[in-house]
């Protein structure tokens, strides 16, 4: 039905109110489209690829100045590059609005106090008892300090 008006349109004039519009766009060869396409993701995927190895560290690679710690004194992992920031005082439980899992009463009161969570050691353990923590500071919403807990060593 299309193909009779336009048919029609095109033989007959209408006061020039009604035209047909040719494509100003060129078709482009398939094989050419094909190359283009392969070329465009062939690069995408070595960027991808480049920007993954920049941005995240080898796994398996172990750091001379990282290892496991287990004493009477202190427990944890001795890795200084990623567990660079320390604080001491009293170890107690509970966290503020829902930042760190634990705390440490240090003196100039709640102010002063840092706000902990671990994913190596077991902070329970020491509830109560004076240590300094090493550890990754982190932004906090609520806490005026916020830490990972590398390492915890007893006083």
């Amino acid at each position: 039905m299309a193909d009779v008006i336009l048919r029609h349109m095109n033989t007959h004039k209408h006061n020039g109110v009604i035209r047909q519009i040719e494509s100003p766009v060129e078709q482009i060869p398939l094989r050419t489209f094909l190359i283009i396409t392969a070329v465009v993701l062939l690069v995408g995927i070595g960027v991808g690829f480049g920007a993954a190895k920049l941005k995240s560290p080898s796994l398996g690679t172990s750091d001379s100045s990282s290892k496991s710690v287990k004493t009477d004194k202190a427990e944890g992992v001795s890795d200084k590059k990623t567990f660079k920031d320390q604080a001491e005082g009293v170890l107690k439980e509970g966290g503020i609005d829902g930042e760190g899992n634990f705390h440490l009463e240090r003196p100039g009161g709640i102010s002063q106090n840092v706000y902990l969570t671990s994913t190596t050691v077991d902070l329970s353990q020491y509830i109560g008892k004076k240590v300094r923590v090493h550890g990754e500071t982190f932004n906090a919403q609520k806490a005026g300090w916020l830490m990972d807990v590398g390492l915890v060593e007893i006083l």
